[in-house]
């Protein structure tokens, strides 16, 4: 099988809880621990590019995403992104990135908090980013969507398929 990249950029999926603030911040990507907790066995190289929020991400963010997803060498990559603007950076990387297969991923809990759906997000773009054909995508809850037909639904808290836009 071909080496996998991870490309952490924060999220949810990485953030800790201060007890004596009662806030969130960021100390270190959980990615790693995560692959171990799960017995993972394929060729994984872990990059943290950022670890943000993504609602304070910006445009120039998301082209540092797509500049490195571009230079890496591995084919197939999985992405760490919170959840609020996922679809947006998906929306920059997918017309960009022919030839690769690139899942985006995060959680709606934290990891640290126990009971994340981070480690099952994360165990299913793994596997989708064997599988699936050169593309973007988004994974979440068991779920994978193209990159250009997918929503987050911020009611019901999930992602859903959104009608692709017609030229």
């Amino acid at each position: 099988m071909e080496p996998i990249r991870i490309l952490v950029t924060g999220g949810t999926f990485d953030k800790e809880y201060n007890e004596l603030t009662g806030e969130l911040y960021f100390r270190e990507t959980h990615a790693g621990d995560m692959l171990k907790l799960g017995r993972c066995l394929l060729d994984v190289e872990i990059e943290t590019l950022m670890m943000i929020d993504s609602l304070q991400m910006t445009d120039a963010d998301r082209l540092h995403i797509l500049d490195r997803c571009s230079a890496v060498p591995e084919k197939r990559l999985v992405i760490t992104h919170g959840t609020d603007t996922m679809e947006q950076t998906a929306a920059v990387l997918g017309p960009a990135l022919p030839g690769k297969t690139i899942i985006l991923t995060g959680a709606m809990v934290p990891y640290t908090f126990g009971s994340s759906d981070g480690l099952f997000n994360l165990g299913t773009a793994m596997a989708f980013v064997q599988t699936l054909a050169p593309g973007v995508y988004v994974a979440m809850n068991g779920r994978c969507f193209p990159w250009d037909a997918v929503r987050k639904n911020k009611k019901a808290g999930v992602f859903e398929v959104r009608e692709r836009q017609r030229n």
